[in-house]
């Protein structure tokens, strides 16, 4: 007897399990909407580097880019769904590179459904996604415990392994409709 599993992630990527490995539906455009911190700041785009800022009616946030990883299977079970995360215009995706020893979150120049329609995962450009209620996390795939994280007005995203103090690791990912 063949059972056949369907289910859907809360950021709109869908999977199906006839048989392992587990198969997602094909993306054909990424999941769009914005990112804020617990204190209220939002995403935006300065000098190409993204940095928090109050939430104002003045403030555009940028608008942010979500893609499921095509096989999930090959990574680490159990830390989340992971995923491909960028901005539209200009469009960049968020990667992790080791640079001077030190985990470092970077805004590379790449089309988001080209990492997603490769043979096999990008690590760099990979989060594990785990939401908690309203919140979510983004641990980073190619340095597990390290998390994308915000700390002071108009200072940049970064990388950061030191959970609970003044470092924020915790988002609310609005995804639009």
């Amino acid at each position: 007897m063949t059972v056949s599993v369907r289910a859907c992630h809360a950021l709109g990527s869908c999977w199906s399990c006839d048989s392992v490995p587990c198969t997602f539906d094909k993306v054909r455009s990424p999941q769009t909407g914005e990112v804020s911190d617990l204190n209220q700041q939002v995403w935006i785009l300065q000098d190409q580097i993204i940095v928090t800022v109050p939430r104002t009616d003045s403030v555009t946030p940028v608008t942010v880019t979500v893609v499921p990883c095509k096989y999930p299977e090959s990574l680490e079970q159990g830390r989340g769904i992971p995923i491909y995360m960028g901005i539209e215009n200009p469009e960049m995706c968020l990667s992790c590179e080791d640079i001077g020893g030190q985990p470092t979150l970077q805004l590379k120049e790449e089309e988001i459904l080209d990492l997603y329609n490769r043979v096999s995962p990008v690590e760099p450009f990979l989060f594990y996604h785990s939401k908690d209620g309203r919140t979510s996390t983004f641990e980073s795939v190619a340095f597990p415990g390290w998390f994308i994280a915000s700390s002071e007005i108009h200072h940049p995203l970064f990388l950061t392994s030191d959970l609970g103090g003044k470092n924020n690791v915790n988002f609310n990912l609005s995804i639009n409709a």
